[in-house]
């Protein structure tokens, strides 16, 4: 059970195809599978795999999953069994086991959080068998999804977006290797696979100034060739990779084409 809690171009579209993949089933779990029975939540109290219990079920996002093959860590006394007979969605990001954190309130929830709902869903619906839905605050008595849960779905195609995007910057900027040392001080330097991004090119270390952001961080930008984003059918610029895009500063000190800076004491 889990625990509560790049490769160039080619891995930017492989993980693009996995988000878009992942967004469409996403999007199938909520839509109208032939009659999935429907419980009320005190029907559904009734299976924590207890003596004379009919079964052993538990709810994320209103989806309910028979999770009896995993008794051990939901039946009575075992360290998941506040989750059995109930959807407990918030407890799934914030680890509070007690009955005020057991619930399924997730309206406040970052995206970075409910991207973890959704691993979380992923999780289930491979292991376990999804058995039906729960009447209230994701899925109103005709088994619809209400308003709540379209809005989490749409967090969830937000934060998927976001994450394809993210990880189209590291490819652009890899993150530098650092160090720092109380005899030596600060050393940024780039290399082939700086960053975890393995590349046919070094470059040479700059700041990257995001918006919202209160520090630059430093990343490795390529020095040839046109800007990455260059539009197909425009006069490529000078030959000089993405020195010159504007969300990037030297650092004071270092020349502007080492490929390691360091800032002693």
């Amino acid at each position: 059970m889990l625990r509560l809690g790049g490769r160039g171009l080619w891995l930017g579209l492989a993980v693009a195809a996995a988000a878009a993949a992942a967004a469409a089933r996403w999007v199938g779990w909520w839509s109208g599978r032939a009659g999935p029975r429907l419980f009320v939540p005190e029907e559904l109290a009734r299976y924590r795999g207890g003596p004379g219990d009919p079964g052993l079920y538990l709810a994320l996002l209103g989806r309910v999953y028979d999770v009896s093959s995993g008794r051990r860590h939901y039946e009575p006394g075992a360290h998941y069994s506040g989750f059995a007979g109930r959807d407990a969605s918030r407890a799934f990001v914030t680890g509070d086991y007690s009955e005020a954190g057991l619930v399924d309130h997730v309206a406040d929830l970052s995206f970075s959080e409910v991207l973890t709902l959704q691993n979380w869903l992923s999780f289930y619906e491979k292991n376990y068998e999804f058995v039906g839905r729960v009447i209230g605050r994701f899925y109103g008595e005709d088994g619809l999804p209400t308003p709540e849960l379209t809005q989490v779905e749409a967090t969830i195609s937000q934060g998927l977006e976001a994450g394809r995007r993210a990880l189209e910057e590291k490819q652009t900027f890899p993150p530098c290797n650092a160090e720092w040392s109380s005899n030596r001080g600060s050393r940024f330097w780039c290399s082939p696979e700086s960053g975890g991004v393995s590349r046919d090119w070094i470059g040479v270390p700059r700041k990257l100034y995001k918006p919202g952001a209160k520090e630059p961080r430093c990343v490795c930008v390529r020095t040839t060739g046109p800007p990455s984003d260059q539009s197909p059918g425009l006069p490529a610029d000078a030959n000089r990779g993405d020195l010159d895009h504007p969300n990037l500063g030297e650092y004071t000190g270092c020349p502007p084409s080492a490929i390691t800076c360091s800032f002693p004491l």
